[in-house]
């Protein structure tokens, strides 16, 4: 089982099992990690799951959709590596996935 480990924005970091199939906002939600809001459960219409992607992973993560871009582009505190969680479908090569949270999701 691939393993992500999240660092919010204060640096507590939390390294969870996740479920190949899932989103990694899937998985944020099932492991209560602070900082993924999700208002929208996974539809990529709100972007309260920004998170900043490790710049090693974002090769592997790849970049996003347009209509993920667009979502982006509303979101605050943006980086080059940010993606919308729900978007991220978790796979076995996502083992040790390294993503951030921002301080705010925009709530």
């Amino acid at each position: 089982m691939p393993k992500i480990t999240f660092i919010e924005h204060n640096g507590a970091e939390h390294t969870v099992d996740a479920e190949v199939g899932t989103s990694v906002m899937e998985t944020a939600m099932r492991n209560d990690v602070a900082g993924i809001v999700a208002e929208c459960g996974g539809g990529c219409t709100c972007a309260t799951c920004l998170v900043h992607v490790d710049e090693k992973w974002y090769p592997v993560v790849g970049q996003p959709s347009a209509d993920e871009a667009y979502m982006i582009d509303g979101a605050f505190e943006i980086t080059a590596t940010s993606r919308l969680a729900c978007q991220i479908t978790v796979t076995d090569e996502l083992d040790g996935l390294v993503v951030r949270t921002p301080a705010y999701q925009g709530r």
